[in-house]
């Protein structure tokens, strides 16, 4: 289960942000599946409403130059979980991070984690975690050197403390 597991998460990922195809998204998810971006509370269950999701918000909400870096993946009985970076530059709208929000062209950088769980050989949910803070202060609207935020420093930080090789 576990290499099926990697293969299916895999080409979900490849299908989201390379191939930037939503039907071959889809054919790795469930009948009943669930996407949960934590920080903006987006999404919710349904294969249609998951369906919407990747259509209209998130996958023409990734800009050209969107990267990921892995870090780490835990794959356990039926879960996986992918601790990655995400870099982009904030040159279109992005409805699936940044809702609301014009294009600022800043250049973010966070890390992310991304927690799938598979029933048989499909994904049947994501919880997409991160710390919507850091993208804020990044593209300039969260600026209060008061608050305990940083920026891309996290996720430099984390890419030094694994010697930036990636998982």
């Amino acid at each position: 289960m576990n290499q099926t597991m990697t293969a299916v998460w895999d080409e979900h990922v490849a299908q989201e942000f390379v191939a930037h195809d939503v039907d071959a998204t889809m054919a790795t998810m469930t009948e009943d599946p669930q996407l949960n971006l934590v920080p903006i509370m987006a999404v919710g269950p349904g294969k249609e409403e998951v369906r919407n999701f990747y259509s209209t918000q998130f996958i023409p909400g990734l800009p050209p130059d969107v990267s990921i870096v892995p870090i780490s993946r835990t794959v356990g009985g039926d879960q996986l979980v992918d601790e990655m970076i995400i870099s982009f530059t904030h040159t279109i709208e992005m409805p699936w991070i940044l809702p609301g929000i014009a294009p600022t062209h800043q250049r973010v950088e966070i890390p992310l984690v991304a927690i799938a769980r598979f029933r048989g050989d499909k994904l049947v949910h994501e919880h997409i975690y991160w710390d919507e803070a850091s993208v804020l202060k990044q593209i300039g609207l969260l600026d209060d050197p008061a608050l305990p935020v940083v920026g891309a420093e996290s996720a430099r930080s984390l890419k030094e403390s694994i010697g930036a090789g990636g998982a």
